[in-house]
């Protein structure tokens, strides 16, 4: 006996129906109710079945710049992408958006979630292979805008960049935004330069961060300093004085990419540091990255780091020699030549009192560098006692639990423990700085004295010295050159030479 075949069951299509009448429709008799029924008579047409109605001529006082913000339509979105409803009815597409970028951003999100579209007026409906070709159209046309605007924004960032504008509003640590000008921060400008001062000094980022967080100071957003974050700030060139804008673009969400130098925006700022201190340290973190080993304490022998040869190679003792040498062009001076001649040279680098004389100015710009990183940790220390009163405030007005109160509490107070503990020395180096304040005369008759005892100074000492003054020094076949650098601070200088005093 053959059993007849049942039919097929089809699920009904769930549909909504999208009201929305301008002026120009109301005053040709088409109210909300006759576009509803209209709606309402297509769907039971195509056997549908209509769940949801959206009306926006409902709400009234609506204003909004975009139907995508109306609650309306907020609602209908959810419902498409739940799959409550799989298609939209609607009188006409300008009913459904005020512009072209609207309409392609709701038909991007239909198709995404494969709900169908249908325009009365039009007879656009993308549930019919008619249909699916003005999706085809409809993804075109967006992918073409989506194109053109990138172009655009393109273009205006690579010219506000030349123009030297501010492209997110973000600022380099160390500076802020003011009147459309990067000026430097009074906060954080000391807190980056005296990074730049303990790097140099220990060659470490490691050792550079955990003193900025023992001294209690912390990165702009608030968190604890870290080595990246050190290398950051070390790396950016804002500090000596430019900053670029429109230099690096995301490839990745930890990597970045150089865009070509044609698209940079440079804007010139007032320098942390000098470009001396700042090239000092990227040499250092260049030379790191390359050897893949961190650089060790001073090296014993007393040029080692500071002879070039005339090539740009540097110049090495070999083991066992008394030489420097150039491998690559097996350029050569014995250590003692070496020694006799920068000591000359120091003599007549001592000796020149308008040279002393621009040193003690940086060493009064180093004073007030202090005052300033002064100035700044109290005000520190005053942020950090403020939102601690502010917490225990919450806390008794019943706005924050006693887990939450403890939560926020104790890093603000270890923070002001640290910061405290930090002020007495910092108020002990302005002080000393203040009272070793010299004259040129005094600097240059103790630098004398220093070039008298130079020869039965200690090999660290020398050393010592050396990197204080000395940058660089180019050996060629007939010549030497010696490249200078500012003193750091006179007391430092006077400290060492007052050291080789001999009673008279």
């Amino acid at each position: 006996m053959i059993k007849p075949l049942s039919p097929l069951v089809t699920e009904v299509k769930a549909v909504g129906i999208w009201i929305r009448v301008s002026t120009d429709d109301q005053a040709r008799g088409e109210s909300p109710e006759h576009h509803l029924e209209r709606a309402r008579a297509y769907a039971k047409s195509r056997g549908w079945d209509v769940k949801e109605v959206y009306d926006l001529a409902g709400l009234k006082g609506w204003s909004g710049k975009t139907v995508k913000d109306h609650p309306e339509a907020k609602r209908m979105l959810g419902d498409i992408k739940k799959g409550h409803i799989t298609g939209l009815i609607f009188s006409k597409l300008a009913r459904l958006a005020r512009n072209t970028k609207e309409l392609l951003e709701f038909a991007d999100y239909f198709r995404e979630h494969q709900a169908d579209l249908i325009s009365i007026a039009e007879t656009i409906d993308t549930s019919t292979p008619a249909g699916r070709l003005f999706f085809t159209i409809i993804a075109a046309m967006a992918q073409w805008e989506r194109e053109e605007i990138a172009d655009r924004v393109k273009a205006s960032v690579i010219i506000r960049a030349k123009l030297g504008k501010s492209l997110n509003g973000v600022a380099p640590y160390g500076y802020r935004w003011h009147d459309k000008h990067l000026v430097q921060h009074p906060e954080h400008a000391p807190i980056r330069k005296l990074a730049y001062e303990l790097f140099l000094e220990h060659r470490r980022k490691g050792v550079v961060s955990r003193t900025l967080n023992d001294a209690g100071y912390r990165t702009r957003s608030g968190a604890k300093w870290s080595d990246v974050a050190v290398a950051r700030v070390l790396a950016c060139p804002s500090a000596k004085g430019v900053y670029y804008v429109n230099r690096m673009s995301q490839t990745g969400r930890w990597k970045w990419k150089e865009k070509p130098e044609s698209e940079w925006g440079a804007i010139s700022v007032d320098p942390i540091v000098s470009e001396t201190l700042w090239g000092q340290c990227n040499q250092l973190m260049e030379e790191q990255q390359k050897t893949g080993r961190r650089r060790g304490k001073a090296p014993l022998r007393l040029f080692a780091g500071l002879a070039y040869c005339a090539c740009g190679e540097r110049m090495y003792v070999k083991w066992k020699t008394s030489k420097y040498i150039c491998r690559k062009c097996w350029n050569k001076i014995p250590i003692v030549d070496l020694e006799a001649i920068v000591h000359e040279e120091l003599k007549a680098f001592f000796s020149a009192p308008e040279q002393v004389a621009a040193n003690l100015h940086k060493a009064h710009q180093n004073l007030a560098d202090k005052e300033n990183l002064l100035q700044t940790h109290q005000h520190e220390i005053q942020n950090v006692r403020d939102e601690m009163t502010r917490t225990h405030r919450l806390y008794l007005d019943g706005a924050i639990t006693s887990q939450g109160f403890g939560a926020f509490y104790k890093p603000a107070e270890e923070r002001l423990n640290q910061l405290l503990a930090e002020l007495p020395k910092l108020e002990a180096e302005v002080a000393h700085l203040k009272v070793t304040d010299v004259s040129v005369e005094e600097v240059t008759s103790e630098a004398k004295k220093l070039y008298t005892h130079w020869p039965t100074l200690p090999l660290e000492n020398k050393r010592s010295i050396l990197e204080s003054i000395v940058e660089k020094i180019t050996i060629g076949k007939d010549e030497i050159d010696l490249t200078l650098s500012y003193l750091p601070s006179s007391e430092e200088l006077v400290k060492n030479q007052r050291s080789l005093r001999t009673p008279s």
